[in-house]
């Protein structure tokens, strides 16, 4: 069978979710958020470790979250014409080689490098999971395929995190990176039996980097992404500080849980309805979610108005990345893949800017002003959300519309 007789049978088939293949995708999104984020239970063991200060253990979330900022989208176009399982491939094992140097590394210097290589492999394969979640389905499966790959997100983050940091207090860090490194093996073989294949884009075909970013909508969907992660972040970034007039100092364990398992539903929940009502529900989620900002504000030193606060927010934040990512790649067309890049580029500087300024607020302002800082950030990206109607986030039912636009 030819390559491109192969091609066109595995689109034949994508009149149904390909379960398999995007949970491996899930999966890959999975070890790429748990490798950045999970030195941050472990700090005392990896400065123990390294005969660092915490603050320098520390900067091993930094300098992954900057590789990430740097690579993604120089090396998602530089590898736009390469097959894209083989694109993937590299990705996940520049994620196996990274860990396991990590796991493995005796001084802080070589821990340092190992980390923003892994961050540059991570931005690599962030920059493709969207796009490959929607193109191994027909347009009617596209929402809901990327949901189901895009749930390893919350799931690191709501349950990977913790459990990391139970399983490094019991095994010690360097075997909590080992076992990402054994389950980062396991991935490999997962996507070789699982993901399709697919052609790179051909020369004729690719869009250069100015002319994907001056896209009409794309520049919108990006402002909004920021805003809507900049407010964000400098919440979840700072939540115990923030829990700790509530008096919820010892729980925060326990709503970041409530957190993540919201996040879960959200997800799922826009999964059904992403390609029907995709612009009403970024525009709902945008609002309900300064409206918890306003409660927060008004109530956050009382348990009883945190806890749905933080349920409400993570259904709100759960659909975020399908939303916003099923926004960007219809916008985009056949510049879909670099803008997921600058996706992950201007989401992970939101990461960067919810902790830069949450920081700058905690020191000077204190956690009562985090609820307002949220709310104006949330109120810039429902704006420009409200007001991108024609390109960013266009009513109507997004597999019709997109139809109508290519006749």
């Amino acid at each position: 069978m030819s390559q491109q007789s192969l091609d066109t049978f595995v689109t034949s088939k994508s009149n149904r979710l390909p379960v398999a293949a995007l949970l491996a995708l899930a999966m890959t999104g999975f070890i790429s958020i748990l490798t950045e984020t999970i030195p941050a239970g472990l700090l005392p063991q990896i400065s123990q470790g390294l005969g660092v200060s915490e603050a320098f253990a520390g900067q091993t979330v930094t300098i992954y979250a900057i590789g990430s900022v740097i690579a993604a989208i120089p090396l998602t176009v530089a590898t736009q014409g390469w097959r894209r399982r083989s694109v993937l491939l590299f990705a996940i094992i520049g994620l196996l080689v990274f860990n396991t140097i990590t796991a493995l590394s005796p001084n802080y210097f070589l821990t340092m490098t190992a980390r923003f290589f892994a961050g540059i492999a991570a931005g690599l394969s962030w920059s493709l999971l969207a796009g490959y979640a929607r193109r191994m389905v027909l347009p009617t499966l596209q929402g809901r395929a990327m949901a189901l790959a895009m749930v390893g997100t919350p799931l690191a983050l709501s349950l990977g995190v913790p459990m990391g940091t139970w399983l490094g207090n019991l095994v010690g860090w360097r075997i909590t990176f080992g076992i990402m490194s054994i389950l980062t093996l396991v991935l490999i073989v997962w996507v070789l039996l699982t993901v399709p294949d697919y052609p790179g884009q051909s020369k004729r075909k690719r869009m250069p980097l100015h002319q994907v970013f001056t896209t009409p909508g794309v520049r919108s969907i990006l402002a909004v992404i920021v805003a809507w992660m900049l407010a964000h972040n400098i919440l979840y970034t700072y939540i115990a500080p923030f829990l700790a007039p509530a008096g919820l100092t010892e729980r925060v364990d326990l709503v970041l849980l409530i957190f993540g398992l919201a996040a879960l539903l959200g997800i799922w929940i826009v999964g059904l309805i992403v390609d029907r009502w995709l612009r009403r529900s970024v525009l709902l989620s945008l609002t309900v979610f300064a409206v918890i900002a306003l409660a927060l504000g008004i109530g956050g030193a009382s348990p009883i108005v945190v806890y749905p606060a933080v349920a409400v927010w993570g259904l709100t934040f759960g659909g975020a990345a399908t939303l916003l990512q099923t926004a960007l790649a219809d916008a985009a067309g056949e510049g879909a893949d670099v803008a997921q890049s600058m996706c992950v580029t201007v989401w992970n500087c939101a990461i960067a800017g919810g902790g830069i300024v949450g920081g700058f607020l905690l020191e000077t302002q204190g956690v009562a002003s985090f609820p307002w800082a949220l709310l104006l950030s949330i109120l810039v990206g429902l704006i420009i959300a409200a007001v991108a109607r024609r390109h960013g986030f266009p009513a109507g039912h997004r597999v019709f519309r997109n139809s109508e636009e290519r006749l």
